[in-house]
């Protein structure tokens, strides 16, 4: 099944015009994220990964993080653009999100620029914002991907859209 485009509204971006392989763009935006009744990053030095049929990835500096919010745990995967992944559990308050930020310590060519810095699940967590617009995260579990107003799809993540 073929998705359908959303229509684009005013100010929108569709996420059908990323391209392949994504692109890596700093962005002029503050972007807070809070855990635990904490706010664990506020900063406006920001990346984001555009790719095709997913809603913008937000990679900020590890060092905007509160001292203690990333603790790295167990794991990795592969990206086939950017390369392996580690993962940090992400501390707030009294709260814990275990293997909700990632980073890529060693990025492949061309994504040089995300080395010392970390992406959130924005779905643990108890609030993310982009120039304070509360986000949604991707559907879905395995995209980090964060919804805007600026965004439009539909994007890949739900039930079903594995094959596009």
């Amino acid at each position: 099944m073929r998705p359908i485009r959303e229509p684009v509204g005013p100010g929108q971006e569709s996420v059908w015009d990323y391209p392949r392989p994504p692109r890596v763009e700093a962005v002029d935006v503050r972007v807070t994220i809070d855990l635990g009744g904490d706010r664990i990053a506020d900063t406006r030095d920001v990346v984001r990964v555009l790719e095709t049929s997913h809603p913008p990835v937000y990679y900020l500096p590890i060092d905007a993080f509160a001292p203690g919010a990333l603790v790295p745990t167990a794991g990795s995967s592969f990206c086939e653009f950017k390369g392996a992944a580690r993962y940090f559990d992400v501390r707030g308050g009294d709260r814990a999100a275990h293997r909700a930020a990632w980073n890529y310590p060693t990025p492949s060519p061309g994504f040089e620029v995300l080395r010392d810095r970390v992406a959130v699940y924005a779905g643990p967590m108890d609030a993310c914002t982009v120039d304070g617009e509360r986000v949604l995260p991707q559907p879905g579990g395995f995209y980090g991907g964060w919804m805007t107003s600026m965004v439009a799809g539909p994007v890949k993540g739900a039930p079903g859209t594995m094959g596009w």
